[in-house]
């Protein structure tokens, strides 16, 4: 019988036209989880939203202040990470079950990105507000300019992934966009978005945060299950300096976060306080380092266990009640 040496990486067996036979068959399944997952913004009513926003007392002006920051980072970074799929991560994976998965994170970064523009049109925010706060707001600027930064090497147009010394440049891109970008920088939004969602406070917007955190828990599902078949496959690029450097990367964005959260949040409100959602970030910290097989490093409890029912439930809202339902789609067997 031949050896198979399909690999995800500069593999001369693999066709990216050729999706069948598979070999990455838990590409497949988060395509299918994402398909599952369906949703566009306009499903959602904003109407109690608007009343909400233009009352001169039902919000506070640190209400207000959380939801223009979490609006502000989120609006730029979903188009950031949709950039990178398209450009960086789908040139390089070659492997059609891969590459079928990376066109639908791409449709729902669109998406995602198309919620911030709903959300701005409907409550009448200033767009050039919100979407130049990555440049004006230092804690937002500095979470961005950090992860272009850890990726900057494979922007060159003459990179490849050819030699160990670049694989582990891709990897750290992979890394610097699915572990850090999306597994910690969007999670103290997620936890303040939700609280106010829990408060029944602009619930429209947090339903939304609330189908965006459904789907990057799968992207980062998707970004971790490919970073570990790049170790396994690729032998001896993980490397302990390069492990180290990988838990310095995340330390580092989790002390970013904590700045990005004391920026949100002056004040406690909602019942929520920056040093609280710090522990929270070392909580999650830890969870994805042991994801991608590296030792963590904070060993802190989750102050925050109402979110993981939020992400670990696959859920859909009825739009026609006010209660978010279990649901299942049928899906064709691949067998």
């Amino acid at each position: 019988m031949k050896k198979d040496i399909k690999k995800l990486l500069n593999s001369p067996q693999t066709d990216p036209n050729k999706i069948l036979p598979m070999k990455y068959t838990w590409a497949r399944e988060y395509y299918k989880k994402g398909v599952a997952n369906n949703w566009v913004p306009e499903e959602v009513s904003m109407q109690f939203d608007v009343e909400m926003w233009k009352s001169p007392n039902a919000l506070t002006k640190d209400e207000k202040r959380l939801i223009l920051w979490n609006m502000g980072f989120f609006s730029t970074a979903e188009s950031l990470t949709a950039n990178n799929i398209v450009l960086l991560i789908y040139k390089h994976i070659t492997n059609p079950e891969c590459r079928q998965y990376l066109l639908r994170q791409a449709y729902e970064e669109a998406v995602h990105t198309d919620t911030f523009i709903y959300c701005c049109d409907t409550l009448g925010l200033d767009p050039g507000e919100v979407y130049n706060m990555y440049l004006d707001i230092p804690s937002i600027k500095k979470k961005d300019d950090f992860v272009v930064d850890i990726t900057k090497s494979i922007l060159d147009p003459t990179f490849t992934t050819e030699g160990t010394d670049n694989i582990r440049k891709f990897v750290n891109d992979l890394i610097g966009f699915y572990v850090i970008m999306e597994g910690i920088f969007f999670y103290a939004g997620f936890v303040m978005m939700l609280s106010m969602l829990r408060q029944h406070k602009m619930v429209g917007v947090g339903e939304q945060f609330q189908f965006i955190l459904r789907d990057e828990s799968v992207h980062l599902a998707f970004g971790s299950e490919l970073i570990n078949t790049i170790f396994k496959e690729e032998k001896g690029i993980l490397t302990k300096d390069f492990a180290e450097k990988i838990t310095e990367n995340i330390k580092t964005a989790v002390d970013l976060e904590y700045e990005y959260a004391k920026d949100c949040l002056p004040k406690g409100i909602l019942g929520l306080n920056a040093d609280t959602i710090y522990e929270y970030l070392q909580y999650i910290a830890d969870r994805r380092l042991e994801r991608i097989g590296l030792e963590k490093v904070y060993g802190t409890k989750n102050p925050f266990p109402w979110m993981s029912e939020i992400i670990d439930l696959r859920k859909e809202k009825n739009f026609f009640e006010t209660r978010v339902n279990e649901y299942k789609t049928g899906a064709l067997s691949w067998d």
